[in-house]
């Protein structure tokens, strides 16, 4: 668990989850009608916010596929992001950021690069060497993946439906080498 003055971090079972599942519910519910573009559009209710963790999340933490770490912030759910390692037999060395959520209240407090940072630190303890992720292309997310040493492999027009508006957006799939993780 990593913590500041502000608010901790910690990686958490499905159990956990189960049990905290009002919680991220309502944080995604939140983001998605902050804008946050991750794979909803509105009208977006909490039930398909609780389904979306039921249904997706808590069977993938549970099988180890999928590990969920969360942020606390003066004991409330502030965030959360997912390391998605169920990966190919031909890709054991990658990782996928998945779902980086900061509860609108809470941004711009440093507990995205936070999550980020413990998700690429699980990264390297699992031996994984890269990690993934898309962003909607010219997102608020876009320059803190980059701060992160991110890198552009190319964007995609026409990925994804705008949460708010009927158009489409690109997205920006970035990768980053984690040079110092064990070899395969």
């Amino acid at each position: 668990m990593q913590s500041n003055t502000t608010f901790s971090i910690e990686r958490v079972d499905a159990l956990t989850a189960f049990r905290i599942l009002p919680e991220l519910a309502g944080l995604l519910h939140a983001c998605v009608h902050g804008g946050a573009s991750i794979g909803f559009i509105l009208p977006f209710g909490m039930e398909a916010s609780m389904n979306f963790w039921r249904e997706k999340v808590l069977p993938a933490v549970g099988s180890g596929g999928r590990l969920l770490f969360i942020a606390r912030k003066d004991g409330r759910l502030a965030g959360s992001v997912q390391l998605v390692v169920d990966t190919p037999p031909n890709q054991p060395h990658r990782a996928e950021a998945s779902k980086l959520l900061v509860d609108p209240a809470s941004r711009r407090q440093g507990i995205a690069r936070a999550l980020m940072e413990v998700l690429e630190g699980e990264a390297r303890s699992l031996g994984r060497s890269l990690i993934t992720l898309d962003t909607r292309t010219g997102d608020k997310a876009e320059p803190l993946y980059a701060a992160l040493g991110f890198s552009v492999a190319g964007i995609i027009p026409d990925y994804c439906r705008d949460p708010f508006l009927d158009r489409l957006d690109a997205t920006t799939i970035m990768y980053k080498r984690l040079d110092d993780a064990r070899a395969l």
